[in-house]
């Protein structure tokens, strides 16, 4: 018999789609505040030009001040009525994270969604026998320890604004890739903290995803070598819209839940929600025989 299918059988994009075309969510992030850290370049830069564009004010965290004064100079220049607030902080310090979040609040008085980006990831192909052992370890700093960090100081204020938290997580979280070891396994281990930040925090109104923003190619992802930027075609704007869509309010029903920004959102609501909800799907589970 076959495995349980781990992923939805719908229409899959690679770029945007009706569902998420930008002009549907005008204005849609009017007053809010949003955060995102790992936000001077790839997905997170772009995710930062797609809230910007629906109207939102922006609060950008980066290890890095050129590259993050390089995408707020582009903000400015693409969109400048928006209000944005830098931290330069490396998610794996608490300290540093802490002090980003307290930014945020100084300058803005709130926070509405934060967007946890910060990722890191191996050479796909190397064995674990193979591995460096302290390069292994640091992707789980990076991409468990830095996301929890982030999930820890920000959670008290989303509880405030009954806001939303989601985890950039992957696709690699549901699969096992051999000499994918450090990054496969962080990601299948976000899709599990981002169920406990829902069943923690949700009662007081904060909505979390765990988020596959597509296979793109990034700074990132060219870690990963050349075997893995030969599959990564998806346009590096799919998961920011997807994003702005799940922000919007009409996916809370996902919330807790892992989500594929590839899925079309509009086939998923009208064919699976009912069975999403009934079975309480989507989320990490040990596979057992069907015929016990």
């Amino acid at each position: 018999m076959a495995p349980p299918a781990e992923d939805l059988p719908v229409k899959h994009h690679q770029a945007i789609y009706p569902g998420i075309d930008p002009s549907k969510f005008r204005d849609s992030c009017e007053g809010k505040v949003v955060l995102i850290t790992g936000a001077s370049r790839g997905i997170g830069e772009a995710t930062a030009y797609a809230f910007a564009e629906c109207g939102g004010s922006l609060f950008l965290v980066s290890r890095n001040q050129a590259t993050i004064d390089e995408t707020v100079k582009e903000i400015t220049k693409r969109f400048p009525d928006t209000k944005v607030g830098t931290s330069v902080a490396d998610v794996v310090q608490p300290e540093q994270v802490a002090e980003a979040i307290r930014k945020c609040i100084e300058l803005f008085g709130k926070v509405d969604v934060v967007i946890s980006n910060s990722g890191a990831m191996e050479v796909l192909g190397v064995k674990m026998a193979d591995q460096d052992p302290d390069v292994w370890w640091n992707i789980w700093e990076v991409n468990v320890r830095g996301s929890f960090n982030v999930a820890h100081y920000a959670l008290p204020y989303l509880e405030k604004t009954k806001g939303y938290f989601i985890f950039v997580g992957s696709v690699g979280g549901q699969l096992r890739v051999s000499g994918s070891s450090a990054y496969q396994t962080t990601k299948h281990v976000i899709n599990r903290v981002a169920e406990f930040a829902h069943l923690e925090h949700g009662t007081a109104g904060v909505k979390v995803f765990s988020l596959h923003p597509g296979g793109v190619k990034t700074e990132l992802s060219k870690a990963g070598g050349e075997r893995l930027l030969s599959i990564l075609n998806d346009d590096v704007t799919l998961g920011p819209w997807t994003m702005v869509r799940l922000v919007s309010g009409s996916e809370d029903y996902l919330a807790g839940r892992y989500v594929s920004a590839a899925w079309d959102l509009d086939e998923v609501a009208e064919r699976f929600k009912a069975g999403i909800l009934k079975n309480d799907a989507l989320k990490n589970r040990l596979a057992l025989p069907a015929d016990l």
